[in-house]
């Protein structure tokens, strides 16, 4: 667990690796909010960080999900069964997925096979559905008196929300505010990327749900991959720079072919590489790679979907 102050933690949902995916806790009082649920492999580490807390689980009030994406939901229901005085909040988009998670399991069963998402998420349970909460825009949620609220923040998906905690003033930013693989962290200061995976990045809708972020104006953010970021502007400025770079590579492919997503992957490696190599960092290039592999692979994915989304 790592303790950031002001009753803000991180939970390693150790998701693939260590430092991939964070489950974010909010402390208030002894009332709690968790952002967002990792896996059901997850649940026993909560428990533990509550149990280090001191806390029971009937303190748990909400389980908040940043988006339905399974990394960041897979575990929700575990979670729920777990905690059976949370609300599950959720945007409205998303809510249907976790009362009734059949077509999400589908999905990700049709990709990697229905036994390699049973060994990555257990088993995705459903919510029952008067314990759901839909997330509308500027939803205010009150935690023993803190106020957390929630934003509509297109632009990775569709169903995807930013949690502002008034007390602080810091956002909790699931994929909105990109990735920051911890192993780039350089002479004390953090690289982000933006996160277009398939299917609904929204370049346009990305920007600003990033601009709508910054208007609070956070000191800092936290992002399920991976943790605290701080000097939030100059991230937003990146970010923004990045997503349009990213755009750009895709645009040089535009015509769909069997070597496209290859070419589009290649390209992304290439910038990638270049802006890490600015930020800092004394790994070769071998090492970056591997580090990058699956985001590389997800990205042009996405990039690939928004492409063809472009053309119909």
């Amino acid at each position: 667990m790592i303790r950031y102050g002001q009753g803000i933690f991180a939970v390693d949902a150790e998701y693939l690796r260590a430092g991939m995916a964070a489950i974010h806790l909010v402390v208030e009082k002894g009332r709690v909010a968790l952002v967002d649920a990792g896996t059901s492999h997850s649940v026993p580490l909560v428990l533990g960080a509550l149990g280090e807390l001191g806390l029971a689980r009937e303190n748990v009030e909400f389980v908040i999900l940043t988006h339905v994406h399974l990394d960041h939901a897979g575990g929700a229901g575990a979670m729920m069964a777990a905690f059976p005085n949370a609300r599950l909040v959720v945007h409205p988009r998303g809510a249907r997925h976790m009362i009734d998670p059949g077509k999400l399991i589908e999905g990700a069963s049709a990709v990697y096979g229905a036994d390699e998402v049973r060994k990555l998420y257990g088993e995705i349970l459903p919510v029952p559905a008067d314990r759901v909460v839909e997330a509308t825009h500027q939803l205010e949620l009150d935690l023993a008196g803190r106020k957390l609220v929630c934003l509509d923040t297109p632009g990775h998906a569709k169903h995807h929300i930013c949690v502002v905690d008034t007390q602080t003033g810091h956002v909790f930013t699931g994929d909105t505010f990109g990735i920051c693989l911890r192993e780039l962290d350089w002479e004390g200061k953090q690289f982000v990327f933006p996160t277009t995976t398939p299917v609904q990045f929204d370049p346009a809708a990305m920007h600003a749900s990033i601009d709508l972020v910054m208007s609070y104006q956070p000191d800092a953010v936290y992002l399920t991959h991976f943790g605290q970021v701080r000097e939030v502007a100059a991230k937003a400025a990146e970010l923004h720079r990045l997503i349009d770079a990213q755009v750009a590579v895709a645009l040089q492919e535009a015509e769909a072919d069997p070597g496209r997503h290859s070419r589009i992957k290649e390209g992304l490696a290439r910038l990638l590489i270049n802006a890490i190599r600015a930020h800092g960092t004394d790994l070769s290039d071998e090492q970056l790679r591997a580090l990058l592999a699956v985001d590389l692979e997800l990205n042009a994915q996405g990039l690939g979907v928004w492409l063809d989304s472009r053309a119909r």
